[in-house]
């Protein structure tokens, strides 16, 4: 059976002094065209599109505003992809360039539509490789980091491992900057508040994210039912030695126990919802804990307007948000059942299998 592997790497990875490391990105294509000949479909999220513009223009990263490192994006991204054709061409590997934004991923069928192009394209021996699209997305810029990305596209390719490639070997109990005892964890079963409280200090200058990012990320991939692995990019061979040696390198994190199915995965960490419906105690018992679908007998009010179809999210009297569904009434509908002086009985707001609970 063939293995599909999501690889992200950071900028930090591939950029020194905010221009492309031509030889760090030839090792790196090296490496995955080695696994693609071993019989892996291979995915890779790379970062470095911002830094490797602003090396281009001799820009000062610190004093940008927002247009200009959304220009510094569309400059470096095409340097970036520029050079992975190039190396992939080398060892007779086609790539694809996807770009992303949030919004590609919330909306089921832009989701989709992604879905089956990554399909399509791995089946045919291409390497995709994906970017959030930086030139148009505000908030990917201001907050957002490509572990996220990598993690949902994990998800999208339902991929069987995540390999998070970064400047530093792993997790460690504390920042082994500060602290010298500080230790690395080879392997983590559980992603708990113990593990997250490790994640401390900032990523590096080059990129977006930090340790904690990778942790967030590695929540959402295990809950898929990926092995994730965050490691050093530097270390020679590293990618041979996760996959094909299994060696013990960086910080393995094991498949959840309960593995959610890519539909929940996606209603839980890619979703946006439209709007919000309260329901009364009785539904919050009854898809709670009797796993029910939520009925319209259990929903007091209706927030925002939204369509049939729309993902809302699920709240208490109180507004306290307990979790997400897909709607089977557009708001207007009803809005109208719920001002009725007779209301339908057995009418299904939220399917149980299109609703999530706020216990992952």
């Amino acid at each position: 059976m063939t293995k599909r592997v999501v690889i992200k790497v950071g900028s930090s990875s591939i950029t020194i002094d905010g221009l492309i490391d031509h030889e760090q990105l030839e090792q790196l294509t090296t490496q995955i065209a080695y696994l693609i000949r071993k019989g892996y479909e291979v995915v890779l999220v790379s970062s470095g599109a911002v830094a490797a513009g602003i090396g281009k223009l001799n820009w000062e990263r610190d004093s940008l505003t927002l247009p200009q490192k959304q220009a510094a994006a569309a400059v470096g991204q095409g340097l970036l992809m520029h050079r992975y054709e190039q190396l992939f061409q080398c060892e007779g590997i086609n790539v694809a360039q996807i770009l992303l934004t949030n919004e590609d991923i919330a909306d089921r069928k832009r989701y989709i539509n992604a879905k089956n192009t990554f399909q399509t394209l791995l089946q045919n021996g291409i390497v995709p490789v994906v970017n959030e699209n930086d030139t148009v997305a505000v908030d990917e810029i201001k907050f957002g980091d490509n572990d996220r990305l990598a993690a949902l596209v994990a998800g999208v390719v339902e991929a069987d491992a995540l390999l998070l490639l970064t400047d530093i070997d792993g997790l460690y109990t504390d920042n082994p900057k500060h602290n010298s005892a500080a230790q690395k964890i080879d392997t983590i079963k559980t992603i708990d508040n113990s593990v997250l409280e490790m994640a401390k200090g900032a990523g590096s200058k080059a990129g977006t994210g930090g340790m904690i990012t990778k942790l967030e990320a590695a929540r959402i991939a295990t809950l898929s039912g990926a092995t994730v692995v965050i490691a050093q990019s530097s270390m020679p061979w590293v990618i041979k030695k996760v996959f094909i040696e299994n060696q013990n390198v960086g910080t393995r994190f094991l498949p959840a126990e309960e593995t959610m199915k890519h539909k929940k995965q996606w209603l839980a960490f890619a979703s946006k919802p439209q709007g919000k419906i309260i329901i009364d105690e009785g539904a919050q018992t009854a898809i709670y804990n009797d796993n029910k679908s939520l009925l319209l007998a259990g929903v007091k009010s209706v927030s925002g307007n939204f369509c049939l179809g729309s993902v809302v999210e699920i709240c208490t009297d109180f507004g306290h948000v307990i979790g997400k569904g897909v709607s089977s009434l557009a708001s207007g509908e009803l809005q109208l059942m719920l001002n009725s002086e007779i209301r339908p009985k057995g009418i299904v707001v939220v399917h149980k299998n299109d609703l999530i609970i706020n216990n992952y």
